[in-house]
């Protein structure tokens, strides 16, 4: 009886307190809600003692994290330490050149970690590709972890990606960066710094936290009043739905499948996984955000918005701007405006547009891809040369692109990703030019782009990515067309009445939307492929996967089988359509039934929030998704 006892005791000891890697502790677990009651208890009773509270938090985040990525909890640690002692001697520091080399000694650690862990498959591929060696990886940390235990404990040929650690070194670099600049002094010890990396709802998916928003928070004391409460349960009920109910069920039901062998499905099927998908991956990654904004909410602490509705913009910049903001932003801050912004060209730039192209070449070895980099670049540059309104464009449009490849990167570490970035990019720097246009010359342009593809589909090299990019750019042409043709009927006849004209605009802003969303969609194939893979195998699976994709949705249809098909997967397009119709609801409509939510008597808010968690119980998976930005 005693040695059962001994042994429920040791698995229940191993259950709650050893790390497994097929189980981390996710926010769509039973195991993380028993994780944050307990310390929600434990804040309970120390919520105004500042100490306290703060030491118990960042305890119960190193525990959450090392439950979620094992041992990769003392990289966390490290970077911790390090950057709280490098951003004090930066701080003290009175000489502005040896300010500087602690800034870039900091960099060098943070991405010098980041690169090792996350590029090291990606950068020993690309040195076997240029030298045609046949190296691999070998883990340092790994074999010092072996000398440390005396036996070969941990494998030197694997590096497995720590889960988050893009996120958190970006928010370690941004604190740096940001007490050199002399936007913020330094926190006031080790604890306090320890809270703001480690905090554990944004810790492994973000968003990113800006430390001048969130470190005076863990000064204040505890204050939730009674409708903050509300909104805190609404943003965790509205995340667990979106990741389980809309994102997991999508997956699992459809898009997996699809991208597991596009071969064995149709055109039509091909095409829509990836337009699920876009739902998918917004629905997955905003349903953490809202989770993570919810729990950090009923402890007090509030994180940055990083969604704003994405799919209802007009454009590729706009998107930018609605979509993974705390990104967004770092990514102007901390290199975008460092590059030169809109001001200038560095170094930076040069380097950087040079380097990318280079290695997406080698990468892809086409020399039609270097053909066209060279001719590219080589017309604006000599276009620019002497106009200094053009080369200044240039260089804006430079700086643009280098932000969106290196975002791509940030990633993944897959050709994939880089080829995604790059595709955004040019969609960014494509509407710059868009909007100064005349709509003479954007029929025009668009129609001799038309005319140019179809004659290289038909005559001279005809195939599955030409017919896509045919069909798309025939659509958009006939638009402009349209549009062109109604913009000069609105000069010739005067005094059209104000409501046609307004229907015109809305009709224009719809069209963006619809435009915006599908060109996103598109790029995502590049995204989705990248995803999920081994790293030492992921570019090529990625690239095969992206090929075959489009060589299905580009090929012949079969338009007799499409009816079979939506009612064979009924229930997938019926979720897929209330997603998005949910999605486009007014911002206001939004607004309205989130503050009724908040406003409820507690016995039924109580009734719904047991209602929402039955609901979506019933959609659980047998095998619960990971979010899809923990790989990130």
């Amino acid at each position: 009886m005693t040695m059962q006892i001994l042994d429920y005791c040791r698995q229940l000891f191993d259950g709650v307190f050893a790390f497994h890697p097929d189980s981390p502790l996710l926010f769509t677990q039973f195991t993380f809600w028993a994780f944050f009651a307990v310390v929600f208890a434990g804040f309970s009773l120390l919520h105004n003692r500042l100490l306290l509270r703060n030491l118990f938090i960042f305890m119960a985040s190193l525990f959450f994290y090392y439950k979620t990525s094992g041992l990769c909890v003392l990289i966390l640690l490290f970077c911790t330490l390090s950057d709280y002692l490098l951003a004090g001697r930066i701080y003290r520091e009175k000489r502005p050149a040896m300010k500087k080399c602690w800034l870039v000694l900091s960099l060098v650690v943070n991405l010098s970690l980041l690169c090792f862990f996350k590029y090291a498959y990606f950068f020993t591929d690309l040195v076997n590709t240029i030298l045609g060696t046949h190296f691999g990886v070998f883990n340092v940390f790994s074999w010092v972890g072996n000398q440390l235990a005396g036996g070969p404990v941990f494998s030197v040929e694997r590096i497995i990606l720590p889960v988050g650690i893009s996120f958190y070194i970006f928010q370690t670099i941004s604190y740096t960066m940001d007490v050199y600049r002399g936007r913020v002094a330094p926190v006031r010890n080790l604890l306090d710094y320890g809270f703001y990396v480690s905090f554990f709802p944004q810790l492994v998916a973000g968003p990113i936290v800006r430390a001048s928003v969130f470190i005076p928070q863990i000064y204040k004391k505890f204050h939730l009043s009674r409708r903050q409460f509300g909104m805190a349960v609404f943003w965790i009920l509205n995340g667990l739905i979106k990741k389980i109910v809309l994102s997991d069920y999508l997956a699992v039901n459809f898009i997996d499948r699809v991208f597991a062998n596009p071969l064995m499905y149709s055109s039509f099927e091909n095409l829509f996984a990836l337009f699920a998908y876009s739902l998918q991956v917004y629905a997955d990654f905003s349903g953490y955000t809202d989770i993570a904004i919810g729990v950090a909410m009923l402890m007090g602490f509030y994180l940055p918005k990083n969604f704003n509705s994405p799919y209802k913009a007009t454009n590729a910049g706009n998107f930018w701007k609605r979509w993974h903001i705390s990104l967004s932003r770092w990514l102007q801050d901390y290199l975008y405006i460092p590059l030169g912004g809109s001001r200038n060209a560095t170094f930076g730039t040069w380097f950087w547009i040079i380097a990318i192209s280079a290695v997406a070449v080698m990468l892809s070895r086409s020399i039609w891809l270097l053909v066209a980099i060279v001719v590219v670049l080589g017309t604006a540059l000599l276009r620019s040369w002497h106009r200094p309104d053009r080369r200044l464009r240039l260089t804006t449009h430079i700086n643009t692109m280098n932000t969106m490849l290196l975002g791509g990167l940030w990633h993944g570490a897959s050709l994939n990703f880089v080829i995604w970035g790059g595709l955004n990019g040019l969609g960014v720097v494509v509407y710059k030019y868009w909007k100064t246009w005349s709509p003479a010359r954007r029929a025009l342009v668009l129609s001799l782009l038309f005319a140019l593809l179809f004659v290289l589909n038909v005559f001279v090299c005809p195939g599955p990515l030409l017919n896509i990019a045919l069909v798309w750019l025939g659509t958009v042409t006939v638009v402009t067309l349209v549009r062109y043709v109604y913009s000069l009927f609105e000069q010739l006849v005067p005094g059209i009445p104000q409501t046609f004209l307004n229907s015109e605009k809305g009709l224009g802003m719809v069209w963006g939307v619809l435009q915006t969303f599908v060109f996103v969609t598109f790029t995502r194939l590049f995204f989705r492929s990248g995803s999920n893979l081994d790293p030492a195998e992921a570019n090529r699976i990625a690239w095969e996967t992206a090929t075959d994709m489009i060589r299905q949705i580009g090929s012949r249809w079969n338009l007799v089988v499409i009816p079979q098909i939506l009612y064979q997967y009924r229930t997938v397009f019926l979720m897929f359509a209330a997603g998005m119709i949910i999605h486009w609801l007014p911002e206001r409509f939004k607004r309205r039934y989130r503050l009724w939510f908040a406003r409820l008597p507690l016995p039924v808010m109580i009734l719904a929030v047991v209602a929402v968690v039955f609901v979506v119980y019933q959609f659980i998976t047998s095998d619960l998704q990971a979010f899809i930005y923990f790989q990130f």
